[in-house]
Order: C-alpha cells, then sequence, then structure tokens
C-alpha cells in the first residue's frame, strides 16, 4: 500500500512542537513521536503539494521515537 498524508494524524502540543502519529495503512499498527522540527511539518502538513519522500521521513521519525 502506498503512504498518503491520511495515514497521519498531527496534534499541536504547544509552541513549536506536534505530536505525530502514523497508522500503518495495511497492518493498523501505530507509533507517536513528537517533533519540534517544523520543517518536517512543514513539508507534510502545511505543504500544498506533499512529495512522498518526505512522508517516509515522517514515518522513519515517528517510528524511531515512538513512544
Amino acid at each position: 500500500m502506498k503512504i498518503s498524508i491520511n495515514d497521519f494524524d498531527f496534534y499541536f502540543t504547544g509552541y513549536g512542537r506536534y505530536k505525530v502519529r502514523y497508522t500503518s495503512p495495511s497492518t493498523k499498527k501505530q507509533w507517536v513521536a513528537i517533533t519540534t522540527d517544523m520543517e518536517l511539518i512543514d513539508w507534510t502538513k502545511n505543504a500544498d503539494e506533499i512529495k512522498i519522500k518526505d512522508l517516509i521521513r515522517l514515518k522513519r521519525f515517528c517510528k524511531q521515537y515512538n513512544y
């Protein structure tokens, strides 16, 4: 299955911080991470045209920093 922005949920948690939840489309497993990397948020959540490479980068971030 192809990754899409719909696989992510973004929650604003304070100035310059977002909690991001990634849900795998195939297994429905979830990973949650908090980021202060606003470029990553701008490239995905706030982008007019989202690139697949940026979604993959965000997915890897969520899996690496899962809590």
